[in-house]
């Protein structure tokens, strides 16, 4: 499904080490990781994995090469937090992994009151190195925005998010308890408001809280922060989700989970929803690209794995999703949804017996009455059992006659599919409809209902639950390039004359940035004349000025006194071994043998 190339433009941020005296504090330095993840993550072009899978590997004695392997990424970025007397130290360094080498190392000694802007600092200085070393792509004047001008609601907001991360439902309340805090203590705080609305959809989806109750905490905190932050990509998300589960909503729901994608391209949550919401209406091509985007930055995020066996159901390819769910379930026995999805999986391999066993064997405070007892009646009429058939239905009705029992909703109008009773599904649809009931959205194109495509009504009611989705034009266009071919050629001699002339190359400090500045030109638009007009990313453009010059004054007679390190210093290298691997890639030889050939 994906390749297993690693890319330059790929990063992972390990969690950064807390090096404070108090280990209570490391609640602070995951949040710095997780919000320097969520700064990388802003820019197109980079692909930056997520936090679930880069903190896959916290506190595990794991060798670099081997982590950069499993998340596909060529480089890695370590670093520590220290928190003590209202200052904090960072340090951070970029690794690449495959040589190991340690390209860039950075640390900052600041006011913990200034933390914004030395988190937007660091993002910015990781993505221009990136840049430099490995292409083009844009970056923003900023990447971190001021969450609150109060320290502590922002230091109590990273404890919450650090308790919600454990997802489970008494951790996800301890987080609630959290986040409502921070809102007391700043009532503009748009992240606790998103973290909250995601804190009760958990809580409404696992049904450990009153469904309804629930997803109405989850609307109120989620208008809320939309109204404090319209662009923010957690709040669209969030929407999505209202609109789908709430609603009814196919089309909002695909509206908003687009617009997250587009504020947010690195978030692997609105990119496996955009594959969810694509599978159900039956586009699989697209449903496989935004699955593909989701698990090239969440490898190893047991949620998108999820999402990955159920796009193997939906392509009908029912024993591997089986094989895949399974593989889930010895991780967490107690995965719902992968428990329900392999109960289909069994019924679609006509291994029903195995099925009710399943139902039998799951733990009873995640079993939901009305899914085992749709299940079973599933199974006994996809059998033939009309006995069985003949005890379950009557309940099954009985329960769908509750507004709110969407279960049951679901399983009878599967179960009337399944014995061929088209009429009575399709007036049960239309009465469920009216009632939002959003699990429709589901089962309707659910390959236990593919009977029901024989039938002339499927196509309307195909084409009412999921409108065309109509933002896909908008999300694949071609953007223009930076510099129209007058401009650029311009800019090139520009900057060919300023580099032979003042040789810029020469301060080992140069940066694309200063180069930028001293050419008067935007560094989005220097990078892009390097690396789409000339061919070169900033790193090879600037070595190759420096190998040049370190070849003059090599075959100097009156340099014979200085090492070819001393000289290569004087050239505007400051690491021997950036040197010598540029030196060899430039010239195929190492320095010393160069000089020996020329003597």
């Amino acid at each position: 499904m994906l390749s297993d190339n690693m890319t330059g433009n790929s990063i992972a941020v390990l969690p950064f080490k807390n090096f404070s005296s108090d280990p209570e504090n490391e609640y602070f330095s995951d949040g710095i990781t997780e919000e320097i993840i969520n700064a990388l993550a802003k820019i197109e072009q980079l692909k930056v994995i997520s936090r679930t899978s880069s903190f896959f590997f916290k506190n595990k004695d794991v060798p670099l090469k081997e982590i950069a392997a499993q998340l596909k990424v060529a480089i890695v970025l370590e670093g520590s937090v220290r928190v003590a007397h209202g200052m904090v130290r960072i340090t951070a360094q970029l690794i690449e992994a495959a040589e190991d080498f340690h390209f860039w190392s950075e640390s900052w000694d600041r006011k913990l009151e200034n933390i914004f802007e030395v988190q937007d600092e660091i993002s910015l200085l990781i993505a221009e190195k990136l840049r430099e070393q490995f292409g083009h792509f844009e970056i923003a004047d900023h990447l971190v925005n001021r969450q609150t001008d109060r320290l502590d609601a922002y230091a109590l907001s990273l404890k919450a998010k650090y308790y919600f991360n454990k997802w489970n439902p008494q951790d996800v309340r301890t987080a609630i308890g959290l986040f409502e805090q921070v809102i007391q203590m700043d009532p503009q705080h748009t992240e606790s408001y998103v973290g909250l609305a995601d804190a009760y959809g958990f809580m409404a989806t696992t049904e450990f809280m009153p469904r309804q109750e629930a997803w109405q905490q989850a609307v109120t905190y989620t208008h809320k922060a939309y109204e404090l932050d319209p662009e923010n990509a957690g709040v669209h998300y969030q929407l999505a989700n209202l609109a789908f589960f709430t609603d009814c909503n196919f089309a909002e729901a695909a509206r908003h989970t687009f617009r997250a994608v587009k504020l947010k391209p690195n978030y692997p949550e609105a990119q496996q929803y955009m594959s969810f919401l694509y599978m159900l209406c039956g586009n699989m091509d697209k449903a496989l690209h935004h699955l593909q985007l989701a698990l090239a930055i969440d490898p190893l995020n047991q949620e998108t794995l999820f999402y990955k066996a159920y796009y193997a159901y939906r392509a009908k390819e029912f024993a591997s999703a089986r094989q895949q769910l399974e593989a889930l379930l010895d991780k967490n026995p107690k995965n719902l949804p992968a428990l329900i999805v392999k109960a289909y999986c069994l019924l679609m391999l006509k291994e029903f017996d195995k099925a009710t066993s399943l139902l039998e064997s799951m733990p009873p405070e995640i079993t939901i009455p009305d899914e085992k007892l749709g299940i079973n009646c599933l199974a006994s009429i996809m059998r033939g059992d009309q006995a069985k058939t003949e005890a379950y239905l009557p309940k099954l009705k009985s329960g769908a006659e509750h507004n709110t029992s969407f279960q049951a909703h679901t399983y009878l109008f599967l179960a009337y599919v399944q014995q061929n009773r088209f009429d009575e599904a399709f007036d049960w649809l239309k009465k469920a409809l009216k009632l939002k009931s959003s699990i429709f959205l589901l089962s309707f194109s659910d390959p236990l209902a593919q009977a029901l495509k024989q039938d002339a009504r499927y196509t309307s009611f195909h084409q009412q639950l999921y409108p065309a989705i109509g933002q896909e034009t908008e999300a694949d266009e071609k953007k223009d390039p930076l510099l129209d071919q007058a401009t650029a050629n311009a800019y090139q001699e520009n900057l060919l004359d300023f580099v032979e002339n003042e040789r810029p190359y020469l301060n080992p400090s140069l940066s694309l940035r200063l180069l930028a500045e001293q050419v008067e030109i935007h560094p989005n638009q220097l990078s892009w004349l390097l690396n789409e007009k000339m061919g070169k990313n900033f790193n090879e453009f600037v070595n190759h000025y420096r190998v040049a010059h370190f070849k003059q004054l090599a075959l100097d007679d009156a340099n014979h006194h200085i090492s070819l390190l001393g000289l290569a210093y004087e050239s505007g290298f400051n690491s021997k071994t950036v040197f010598n691997t540029f030196f060899k890639k430039e010239t195929g030889m190492t320095p010393s043998a160069f000089v020996k050939s020329k003597s």
